[in-house]
């Protein structure tokens, strides 16, 4: 082989070795700046054999629980947690494989998120009765807690949340965007090692100028998580209806209803979206709302779905309502004995 043969094949070969090697550090050393630079608060705790990341403010009962939607970490609860800690003790909190938590069993189910739930509840000291919100997805997961654990919950807010008969009664396009994300989700989980470990993820994500909002993305545990959860959204449906426990606790359905949220707007004919949001707003929500003999719906004219950002004002009313209602019902009692 001639010398000029040497070089390329050393070349060719030596390149893409180089690019691991230089990716695969770009991800390390970036990791660890971040955790340095914006730790995330909370404590871990341990619930036999992994850990989740929970992070409790204020004081004052009864204790709110915070339950994020899929794919979400404990970060979305932000400006909702800020206000909610000035009148009462909070608690968010980062599901297995999400942000600061460890990776936990699957399958990711409602049934088997509520379990875990409990046991960081119980393990880091936080004593019920809970006021449980819970976000979209997050929705299945608090009712059922509830119907696992009734005695601990004196009411729910379900925040734009799911309702287990809308894979029936939505529009079927709606159920193509569902597998179409479902596919894509699964498909990163499977290739999450080579696009995280090469720091291909990050840099991206870089690219976009969102590496420093969106620093949670950029793990392999995350995306597995998110995927699996996704997957078995339909159980979780199933758990949530078959574990139900709501009617004599109150409970409060808020709604989004502005009819933005650019997925559903770039995915549905104008047809289909004015068919999604009349089911949803005036359909599965209200069945929500029927749960419970003091359900009600609060529907937000100015937000899309993700209203823990765009409107944390409405959650804060409800559950500050909630929970001076509850602490007149205690007072009453007590001042009967």
């Amino acid at each position: 082989m001639s010398s000029r043969l040497r070089v390329a094949a050393l070349t060719f070969i030596g390149i893409p070795i180089v690019l691991v090697f230089a990716g695969a550090s770009y991800q390390v050393i970036e990791s660890h700046a971040e955790e340095r630079r914006s730790p995330e608060p909370g404590r871990l705790v341990d619930i036999s054999g992994y850990r989740l990341l929970i992070n409790c403010t204020g004081s004052g009962g009864p204790t709110i629980i915070l339950e994020s939607g899929l794919g979400d970490v404990s970060m979305e609860w932000n400006r909702v947690q800020t206000e909610i800690s000035k009148f009462a003790r909070v608690c968010s909190y980062d599901r297995a494989g999400y942000g600061g938590s460890d990776a936990g069993p699957m399958p990711r189910t409602s049934e088997q998120i509520a379990k875990e739930l409990h046991s960081l509840l119980q393990n880091s000291g936080e004593v019920p009765p809970y006021l449980l919100v819970g976000h979209s997805f997050g929705g299945y997961n608090v009712r059922v807690y509830n119907g696992d654990y009734p005695r601990e919950v004196m009411g729910l807010v379900l925040v734009d949340a799911p309702q287990e008969d809308q894979y029936g009664l939505l529009p079927a396009a709606w159920n193509d965007i569902y597998d179409r994300q479902l596919k894509r989700y699964k498909k990163q989980a499977r290739w999450s090692p080579f696009l995280v470990g090469l720091g291909i993820a990050r840099f991206t994500l870089w690219r976009q100028g969102n590496v420093d909002e969106y620093t949670y993305l950029i793990q392999p545990k995350w995306l597995r998580a998110r995927a699996n959860e996704l997957e078995m959204i339909k159980v979780s449906a199933q758990q949530a209806r078959g574990s139900d426990n709501v009617s004599g606790k109150p409970l409060v359905v808020v709604t989004a209803g502005n009819k933005s949220d650019q997925i559903l707007v770039n995915g549905l004919s104008k047809q289909d979206l004015d068919d999604f949001y009349r089911i949803w707003i005036t359909d599965l929500q209200v069945r929500l709302v029927h749960l419970s003999a003091q359900g009600k719906q609060i529907i937000v004219a100015d937000s899309g779905h993700n209203i823990p950002a765009e409107r944390p004002d409405a959650i804060v009313s409800a559950v500050r309502e909630m929970a001076t209602s509850a602490g007149s019902r205690s007072s009453v009692a007590q001042t009967s004995h």
